[in-house]
């Protein structure tokens, strides 16, 4: 299987858990937890748009706005404005394994100009960075779905 075609696999296995939870549980965070169903979603979409945006700098990322609400280090206890809705978010998530594919698609081997390094993790191409991108939506999904069991 590609790399391109798992990071469609996880996407489809990440829409059916966001799908399957209840739209008024996305905004709960119950104990223990960071954050809710709706910044994981959100998380998921920003970070692949800011990552594929790094290494093709010709893929134009779609809402780089909502970082501030997902990126990294942010809570949704800290936001101020309009936050995406569960549809906006489903949506976004929907088309962008198509907008990813088209750009992408024959260059999973092209080293980048400067390898990215993540703790041991050292990423040298462009399918290097879709692999990593890949295992983080299985995390934040595995999270997504832990969320939606315990608030339902």
């Amino acid at each position: 299987m590609s790399t391109l075609s798992q990071f469609e696999f996880a996407r489809n296995y990440t829409l059916g858990r966001l799908e399957r939870a209840e739209a008024a549980t996305w905004d709960e965070q119950p104990e223990g937890f960071n954050n809710t169903i709706r910044w994981n979603a959100g998380h998921i979409y920003s970070t692949m748009e800011y990552f594929i945006n790094l290494v093709c700098p010709e893929y134009t990322a779609h809402h780089p706005e909502w970082g501030a609400f997902f990126g990294t280090g942010t809570r949704p206890g800290e936001w101020s404005g309009n936050t995406p809705s569960h549809e906006e978010l489903l949506e976004a998530l929907k088309e962008q394994p198509g907008r990813i594919r088209v750009v992408l698609e024959g260059k999973m081997d092209i080293s980048l100009a400067k390898p990215m390094t993540i703790g041991a993790l050292s990423m040298e191409t462009v399918g290097d960075t879709v692999e990593f991108l890949v295992w983080h939506e299985g995390v934040h999904t595995g999270i997504i779905d832990a969320l939606s069991r315990i608030t339902k």
